[in-house]
């Protein structure tokens, strides 16, 4: 069976892989290159990029522009905004250069790993600087230069980004209770601190 008889590729898409899970989507001029990895059902938009050695999980949203490199995975469900920038080197130079060129001999000598958890969703033009994770259901707002680990369920802007609250699972920011007003969720922290989710019934209105 042809691996790619379930994805749409358009045209003028540059796709290089095989590792492309049914029901995804990757639109004009958009470069997937050999040896990366997409899931199911997922949306890669104009122009995106997507280097050999990228990992993207199920139902994730790679808007117009986003430069996904080397050494990044992206968990199911997440959003990559429009110009999004990951990196996957802290010291980088030319691997041309004479007194830099040893240490491009082998990627375990630059590579740096990224990770963008489940659900979470990063801004546009955002730029995201290699060795970090950014936790489950996070949100980076746009134009946020992300240097450090992001917490789940953490709201972070600025340059360099700082976090400044918290949102619900479905993407709105989280009142000084824990509280989504918009879906009714309520979260509280765990023994380490990080936020989880209250089991209760809820509604639209945040009525119990």
């Amino acid at each position: 069976m042809n691996p790619r008889a379930e994805v749409c590729i358009h045209p003028t898409a540059i796709v290089e892989t095989d590792h492309i899970g049914a029901g995804t989507r990757i639109w004009a001029f958009a470069h997937v290159m050999a040896g990366a990895r997409i899931g199911r059902d997922c949306n890669l938009c104009d122009q995106a990029y997507i280097e050999g050695g990228a990992i993207i999980g199920d139902g994730v949203v790679v808007k117009n522009r986003a430069l996904i490199y080397d050494g990044v995975t992206i968990e199911d469900g997440a959003f990559i905004g429009p110009a999004v920038v990951f990196t996957n080197d802290k010291s980088p130079r030319s691997r041309h250069l004479e007194e830099a060129r040893e240490r491009y001999e082998a990627p375990e000598h630059w590579l740096e790993t990224t990770r963008v958890g489940r659900g979470a969703a990063i801004g546009a033009g955002a730029v995201i600087v290699c060795g970090i994770t950014i936790g489950s259901h996070a949100t980076i707002g746009a134009g946020a230069v992300l240097t450090r680990d992001a917490e789940p369920h953490g709201l972070y802007v600025g340059n360099p980004a700082v976090r400044i609250g918290y949102v619900c699972c479905c993407g709105r920011r989280l009142s000084a209770a824990m509280v989504c007003t918009d879906c009714g969720r309520q979260y509280e922290p765990d023994e380490t601190g990080a936020l989880r989710e209250e089991v209760h019934s809820h509604d639209a209105a945040g009525v119990v």
